[in-house]
């Protein structure tokens, strides 16, 4: 059965075309394709639950401090990837937010690679999350909050009151625009939206789904599990060496990912912009000379470079930034370049 989230009829009220996302009817658009979107929270507390982190995720979480975000990924024993998500550090516990599409799995992956004693619970069902992003984000939410949020610094977040409702308010968005995620409980949901569209209003605030949120994160080159990253690709290849420590100590796909540093990657994932006219999609195809050598992964129309971008994997000689390819758009080769990411 399809759920709906604490929000459901607010979304109706503001005219939003709904559409079936992660179990639960989301807003797709409102007015246009233009950040209000649902993840899933996994709570991990005990004596092992730094432990239980640390042999999950592929970031380092030994080096967070109380009160830092840090952006992460877990991987199966061939380095495959479970999901990517951020782990909040509390003073007793951890949060991993995940993609609610892959929540379920993810949970029962957790609970699989458990360390004792430790607790790992799903507090989805409890937590609403709004995302609050743009130039006037903290101006609007300061009106809220006796928090100085001038002060929380990207990747941080602080435990206090917003719209006089107890949350956790992060500097944290995935659109690549600076604002903040709420998180809090689903009671409070209507009156915390209800506030932050009055605080915004004299900034013309608009509820926006997740059409925009697709773009907006594609215009910086932000991973989207089930597209860019999933099971059958690796942190390596992906571009996120990064936040892959291979010198922190056991974690599960560890060994595989130390092989396939050591034997080098086949492909790779770039970013690309198309010379003329044409949307490039998920799944088509990415060719040098006429010969085949990866394919798109995500792609749109960039509302603000008004041409087509996307992201795809493509063989690793063909993967220099500059490098001319063609992307197989229906029966027509549409000509673009690799680019250095992002693209905005």
């Amino acid at each position: 059965m399809i759920k709906k989230t604490a929000l459901y009829e607010m979304h109706l009220k503001h005219n939003a075309k709904m559409v079936h996302f992660a179990g639960f009817e989301m807003p797709i658009q409102y007015h246009s394709i233009r950040e209000e979107h649902r993840m899933g929270e996994i709570k991990i507390s005990g004596n092992k639950a730094l432990e239980m982190v640390q042999r999950v995720t592929i970031n380092d979480a030994a080096k967070l401090q109380i009160g830092q975000v840090q952006y992460s990924a877990m991987c199966y024993e061939d380095g495959g990837i479970v999901d990517d998500l951020l782990v909040y550090r509390f003073k007793d516990h951890f949060l991993l937010v995940v993609n609610a599409a892959n929540k379920d799995k993810d949970y029962q992956w957790l609970l699989k690679n458990k360390i004792s004693p430790c607790e790992i619970k799903d507090i989805s069902a409890q937590i609403t999350q709004l995302a609050v992003q743009g130039k006037k984000a903290e101006e609007t939410l300061q009106k809220l909050t006796k928090a100085s949020l001038d002060t929380i610094k990207y990747y941080w977040f602080v435990e206090d009151e917003l719209a006089e409702v107890s949350m956790i308010i992060s500097r944290t968005g995935y659109t690549g625009e600076p604002g903040f995620e709420l998180y809090f409980d689903n009671a409070h949901a209507v009156p915390v939206w209800n506030a932050i569209m009055d605080a915004g209003e004299e900034f013309q605030i608009a509820p926006i789904g997740l059409g925009a949120r697709d773009s907006l994160r594609l215009e910086k080159k932000m991973c989207l599990y089930g597209n860019d990253i999933n099971q059958d690709t690796n942190p390596l290849e992906a571009g996120l060496g990064w936040i892959t420590k291979l010198d922190k100590g056991v974690f599960v796909g560890r060994d595989a990912l130390l092989k396939i540093k050591e034997e080098g990657i086949t492909r790779k994932l770039i970013a690309f912009a198309l010379h003329e006219s044409g949307f490039p999609r998920h799944g088509y195809g990415l060719f040098k000379n006429g010969e085949k050598i990866g394919q798109v992964t995500s792609g749109t129309v960039s509302p603000v470079l008004e041409k087509g971008i996307g992201l795809g994997y493509v063989t690793i000689e063909n993967s220099e930034v500059g490098t001319e390819i063609d992307v197989q758009i229906r029966d027509k080769y549409l000509s673009a370049v690799i680019i250095k990411p992002p693209f905005v």
